[in-house]
């Protein structure tokens, strides 16, 4: 098997192995999608074991991926930091390859890889270092904070990091630490402006946006309103302020996890990437989740076929230039020291209704 040849049947023995992970995906995948996937998956998990290897697995890959294949699974950060904790001598990233460099400025060390090179994100796109490095000669002095979505270089230029789940906590610290009144906060414009209603901090914003949030607008929600009256809807904070306004919970991806599986509401609609309600049902087996979603093409460009390539031939590494690793390493670090919130954040949805004006750079 070490040429890339395995039985591509659905064995009894691929049966028996793979039967505890067919009960998670029952209800989103179908029993002749999984005859063609469990081989596959199969091996993989043999692969992993043989070459001392994880696979890190975003909330928005397919079933099959996030509880087939994924050693840990959740948001980009949280991945990270597992990946700079274990012991493992690989690792596979099944999301994007933002989130392979941070991996990797996390783990120095370890050999990173991205099944897709062309995986990418319109967030990480949206913004360079020399872009922050013109905004810092612009705004000298004032607090850069960056969110996660986005390369090792625009880490490298900041002050601290952040994520949906933190990015108040984060926006308060850094002026703080800083006596400032203002603070910097890259690259995602909607985040932006709804953490601007969540604080007395002042905040200067980038115009990037995330091409799977941005697309969802007030007359989705009110739409949805109309069909599914009794249905909870809850929203990414990458979403428009328009969208935040109307909806029953706002909070990233860990937080809308943590909201739905702790409460089990009958019937759900999450505002976001297709693939968080497929992988979330497992842990909601009464709750019935209703669509509108947008699928991400850069995280579905990760599939089986490529994470078995990656393992099997090692490719494709991610590298950080050393200098910039470092640098980038102390801006996720300092995020990583501030005290951690006892819960997955939560958008006060009563403050974000009202407006609160941001300079947009």
């Amino acid at each position: 098997m070490a040429d890339g040849s395995f039985t591509t049947d659905f064995t009894p023995e691929v049966e028996a192995a793979t039967a505890p992970l067919w009960e998670k995906v029952k209800t989103r995948v179908t029993p002749l999608e999984w005859r063609l996937q469990a081989p596959l998956i199969a091996e993989i998990n043999r692969l992993k074991r043989v070459k001392h290897a994880v696979i890190l697995a975003h909330n928005y890959m397919t079933p099959e991926i996030f509880h087939g294949v994924g050693d840990f699974v959740g948001d980009s950060l949280a991945l990270a930091r597992e990946a700079a904790r274990t012991d493992a001598k690989i690792i596979v990233q099944a999301g994007v390859r933002f989130m392979a460099e941070t991996s990797k400025v996390l783990s120095p060390d370890k050999l990173v890889l991205i099944p897709d090179l062309r995986a990418g994100c319109s967030l990480a796109a949206s913004i360079t270092a020399a872009d922050v490095r013109l905004i810092k000669q612009r705004y000298p002095g004032i607090p850069v904070v960056t969110y996660v979505n986005t390369t090792a270089e625009v880490k490298a230029e900041s002050d601290i990091c952040c994520t949906s789940a933190n990015a108040v906590q984060v926006v308060e610290a850094a002026a703080a630490a800083a006596g400032a009144t203002q603070v910097i906060l890259l690259p995602d414009e909607f985040l932006a402006r709804n953490v601007a209603r969540q604080t007395d901090i002042r905040i200067i914003a980038w115009q990037g946006r995330c091409e799977v949030h941005e697309r969802f607008d007030a007359a989705d929600i009110a739409a949805v309103r109309e069909a599914w009256p009794d249905a909870e809807i809850l929203a990414h904070p990458e979403c428009p302020a328009e969208v935040l306004e109307l909806v029953d919970f706002a909070g990233s991806t860990a937080a809308m996890t943590d909201y739905v599986v702790r409460r089990q509401p009958r019937r759900v609609v999450l505002v976001t990437e297709c693939s968080m309600a497929d992988n979330i049902a497992a842990d909601a087996p009464n709750t019935e989740f209703v669509r509108p979603c947008n699928l991400c093409p850069h995280m579905k460009r990760i599939s089986l076929e490529n994470i078995y390539e990656a393992l099997l031939h090692e490719r494709f590494e991610v590298k950080v230039d050393a200098d910039v690793a470092t640098r980038a390493r102390l801006a996720v670090q300092r995020m990583i020291d501030l005290p951690p919130p006892a819960k997955p954040a939560r958008y006060d949805l009563v403050k974000a209704r009202h407006h609160v004006d941001i300079e947009l750079i």
